[in-house]
């Protein structure tokens, strides 16, 4: 069956629209739980989607959408750390910047993401895949594209560095 230009946009956009109602809920929690931002998390599901979704024709397995998303949803959020580590280092760096203070974290923010925000992005990354999303070792080894060993120790330590942080609060 063959399809005019437009009915094969139309029916790649109700795709995409039912692909974004099923996927994009839990993209965005994973978004915030990694980023601790709303608006920022909502833009990382957003542009998650669109390049996944501009790839998707190309992918061999079509059930694999999930992994593909949460796994551009990482790289997205990592990639937004590493600028904003190249930005805040070069600002550091510039002598004529006279700074009255450190970011403070937010007051809104709950409990446990100012716990969370301690680690490292690839612990927390790994601790959010395990305790939120429910993947096992070899899905998160997966998504972070590393052995099942460095995602053990990934959250051996950070788990370690949460118990710490919560007895000393305590």
């Amino acid at each position: 069956m063959l399809f005019t230009e437009g009915e094969r946009t139309q029916r790649e956009t109700s795709r995409l629209g039912e692909l974004y109602e099923r996927y994009a809920p839990g993209a965005g929690r994973l978004a915030y739980l990694l980023t601790g931002d709303r608006r920022l998390a909502e833009d990382l599901t957003q542009e998650a989607f669109v390049r996944v979704f501009g790839r998707f024709r190309d992918v061999r397995d079509p059930n694999s959408f999930q992994a593909y998303l949460r796994r551009t949803v990482l790289n997205l959020a990592n990639s937004h750390f590493r600028r904003v580590k190249t930005e805040r280092e070069w600002f550091a760096r510039q002598p004529t910047f006279e700074r009255t203070h450190e970011d403070p974290d937010p007051v809104e923010r709950d409990a446990m993401w100012n716990v969370l925000q301690i680690l490292p992005p690839q612990q927390r990354a790994a601790i959010v895949l395990r305790f939120y999303e429910d993947l096992s070792e070899r899905q998160i080894a997966d998504a972070l594209r590393c052995p099942v060993g460095t995602v053990k120790s990934l959250l051996s330590r950070g788990l370690v560095r949460l118990r710490d942080e919560v007895t000393d609060d305590a």
